[in-house]
């Protein structure tokens, strides 16, 4: 029994991450029913948001109330950037592609994050690529191949493939006058660009967010500060744009249950269950788990929404799954990485030494600092170590050994 239960714990990291992606599936069939519906959506964005707030604020309030550090301007600015990035313009853009073209189709595209997130790592100087390492070139071919996918997954249609059918279409009820992503390739392409935009954005907020947590390292605070600053973002461009005063009721109906459901359920709660895993597990456990969300709004999109799959959808999101995993076993390769500080002979001068540290915040980029040692020391020596910016003191104890590592 014992033996059991032991087992079970160690599966509860995992199963936490497979209720994550059929939650956040079913927002997605949700907000494309909410679409088929009529309701504005970037008065769901600004909802979803606001929900999200009234959740984590008190959740920050009482579990960091003694551990958060002092606000100043460049922490609110960062927290700017990261409601805007992160959320209000994120998920308007990712509202208006899955408005244009289907579930299943912006569930694959949002797998290509960590590549983009790469690309643009590279691009800000924030990692090396390393093509003539393995980890180095798994991460170059991994973002080919997603590209690849989702170029096949929006150009290429192919042959209809029939899994199964329940013959039940909940969009035919809808209100507004939804058509078939491929009957108009035009809005199709505006889709796919809408998507390729949001996925950006929030890379952008991933990169943003490393910084922001060097000096205010509070998980639950500094989502609490984006989603205030996300919401107010939201709900002034949803004012903006929304010229029908009605659109803001909410009653005892599907729009509340929508809201609720994608605020308070899918960005409170699981935000919560997936700090839990990575602090368990770490950053790469929980990313391995984001196609089963693809998997699961496929099979519901296909029971409920009679959502078609062709061939081209199949091999576009095989290809794009297939570049995650390659992105994400590259990634683990070079957290695995450590550069031994090893005591070099000579007459007493001190030495720089590169000391490759990796440290992934939410699919973050590695950073590389020095080290400096002093040779003539025959004590215990006090070594800092920089990690994404912040100085940590480590005692390190002498060795017999030249080849220990830190």
């Amino acid at each position: 029994m014992g033996q059991f239960c032991n087992c079970l714990q160690g599966l509860k990291p995992a199963l936490m991450m497979v209720v994550v992606q059929i939650v956040f599936a079913g927002v997605n069939i949700l907000y494309k029913l909410a679409a088929n519906e009529g309701i504005s959506l970037s008065i769901i964005a600004a909802y979803r948001l606001i929900f999200a707030t009234a959740f984590m604020i008190p959740l920050a309030f009482f579990l960091e109330r003694k551990s958060r550090p002092k606000l100043n301007w460049k922490i609110l600015f960062q927290a700017f950037l990261c409601g805007l990035f992160g959320g209000s313009l994120t998920q308007n853009l990712y509202l208006e592609s899955l408005a244009l073209t289907s579930a299943t189709f912006v569930s694959a595209m949002s797998n290509l994050i960590p590549a983009i997130t790469f690309i643009l790592a590279v691009s800000f100087r924030l990692e090396r690529v390393g093509i003539r390492t393995k980890a180095g070139m798994a991460k170059v071919l991994g973002t080919l191949l997603g590209i690849s996918g989702a170029m096949l997954l929006t150009f290429y249609k192919g042959i209809e493939i029939n899994l199964f059918s329940t013959n039940v279409n909940l969009l035919h009820h809808g209100a507004s006058n939804f058509t078939s992503p491929h009957a108009e390739p035009n809005k199709h392409l505006i889709g796919f660009l809408l998507a390729i935009a949001s996925c950006l954005s929030f890379a952008l907020w991933l990169i943003i967010q490393a910084k922001m947590s060097e000096k205010y390292p509070c998980q639950y605070s500094s989502t609490a500060l984006m989603c205030v600053m996300g919401a107010i973002q939201a709900a002034f461009f949803a004012l903006c744009k929304e010229k029908d005063w009605s659109q803001w009721k909410l009653g005892w109906d599907f729009k509340l249950f929508t809201v609720a459901y994608s605020g308070i359920v899918a960005s409170g709660l699981m935000v919560t269950l997936v700090s839990w895993c990575v602090r368990m597990r770490g950053p790469l456990f929980a990313s391995i788990f984001n196609p089963l969300m693809l998997v699961v709004v496929a099979f519901i999109g296909s029971l409920i929404l009679d959502e078609k799959l062709h061939l081209g959808s199949i091999l576009g999101a095989t290809l794009i799954v297939c570049g995650l995993y390659a992105v994400l076993w590259g990634k683990g390769k070079e957290m695995k990485k450590r550069t031994l500080l090893v005591p070099i002979e000579g007459f007493g001068e001190s030495k720089l030494i590169d000391i490759v540290i990796t440290s992934q915040i939410d699919q973050t980029c590695n950073t590389s600092n020095m080290v400096e040692e002093n040779e003539g020391k025959e004590e215990n020596n006090i070594v800092e170590i920089e990690v994404n910016g912040g100085i940590f003191p480590r005692e390190k104890e002498e060795s017999d050994s030249q080849g220990k590592g830190i």
